[in-house]
């Protein structure tokens, strides 16, 4: 993540801390004089030296960049830098990812399924407002661990640990985190926790895309914990972690679009979590159906999902409305979801 900092660093946050917290010359001269990593312009006396934060590109500081009392190496300037960004790499994530999904893939004949609540893309994105800022509270320390080198990251693919681990880290991140968020994510199925926390996401009986991030944001971040955790357990290349970030952010979009493309006994796709927001009590994994193999949890796609002339009938849908009906007693009791106006929306059902 200091690649990332670096970035915003440089194109906002080194004016937007001179701004509002700048720093006299006497005070920011003192304090770099004691720092002996530092050089000086002969010119403005200011320090002339930022540590970059890869080897493969770099930016250069604007006069901005000391200008401030918080320095960049600053813990608490840092700290509210990645409070922001994950906060609002988060908000552009979610949104662009998200509207593509809802404008090319999501098929908009779930608009009148029986369960599709009154107003539910205004309530998922409603969730999911209230639930990033919260959620990068508790993300941005470990965030902020990696940028202090408390994580094993990488810089060049040449410092792998060994050969082929610049391949083989995707598997094994995948299979590591694909485990964890498994049993995470059956925990909060736990009765005791499950109607505080995790119920909020179930609300979506037949999700949108909007939904992806629409959590609780104590749930949200739970599920996200073997993410953050890898990278101080095993090594990871810098760009890659990156790169991983943003495709765990779009694939949770993605299983959520039910666009039920992968029809796979190994990938968990969108049907797959269909299967899971529909009964509740199936389908926990988030990449792959493995560990719900294992687990005894794994549950198959209907084959009508997978035919679009079943998949919108009033046949497969009655048949998914009274399974879900009797899971959703079991589970949650008295259903509160506002279906608005069932009776209208049966009918346009073909």
């Amino acid at each position: 993540m200091d690649i990332v900092l670096e970035i915003f660093d440089t194109f906002l946050f080194d004016r937007l801390y001179a701004v509002c917290l700048p720093a006299s010359l006497r005070s920011h001269v003192q304090d770099v004089s004691e720092d002996a990593t530092s050089t000086f312009s002969s010119m403005r006396e200011m320090p002339t030296a930022v540590q970059n934060s890869s080897r493969f590109f770099r930016l250069k500081p604007s006069q901005y960049a000391y200008m401030s009392a918080w320095p960049r190496d600053s813990l608490w300037r840092q700290g509210l830098s990645l409070y922001l960004i994950t906060w609002l790499f988060g908000f552009v994530i979610y949104f662009v990812g998200a509207s593509l999904s809802y404008i090319f893939i999501f098929d908009h004949a779930t608009f009148t399924h029986p369960k599709y609540l009154k107003n539910q893309i205004s309530l998922e994105i409603r969730q999911t407002m209230i639930a990033l800022p919260v959620m990068a509270i508790f993300t941005a320390p470990l965030f902020l661990g990696e940028v202090r080198g408390f994580a094993k990251l990488y810089d060049s693919p040449s410092d792998e640990p060994f050969a082929l681990y610049n391949y083989l880290q995707f598997p094994l991140f995948i299979l590591f985190t694909d485990f964890f968020i498994y049993w995470i994510h059956r925990a909060l199925h736990h009765p005791k926790i499950y109607k505080t926390l995790h119920k909020p996401h179930h609300k979506w009986i037949m999700p949108t895309p909007f939904a992806s991030h629409a959590f609780h944001p104590l749930d949200g971040f739970a599920q996200s914990v073997p993410y953050h955790v890898y990278p101080y357990i095993f090594p990871l290349q810098k760009f890659a972690y990156i790169a991983l970030f943003i495709f765990i952010n779009i694939w949770t979009v993605f299983i959520h679009d039910g666009e039920y493309v992968a029809n796979s006994p190994i990938i968990n796709g969108a049907a797959c979590h269909t299967m899971h927001h529909l009964y509740f009590n199936y389908n926990y994994g988030q990449f792959t159906t493995l560990w719900d193999r294992l687990g005894g949890s794994y549950r198959q796609p209907n084959e009508e999902l997978f035919r679009r002339e079943s998949k919108m009938s009033k046949a497969e849908w009655e048949r998914q409305c009274k399974e879900m009906e009797s899971m959703q007693k079991a589970v949650e009791g008295d259903d509160d979801r506002n279906y608005g106006m069932k009776s209208r929306l049966q009918k346009k059902v073909s």
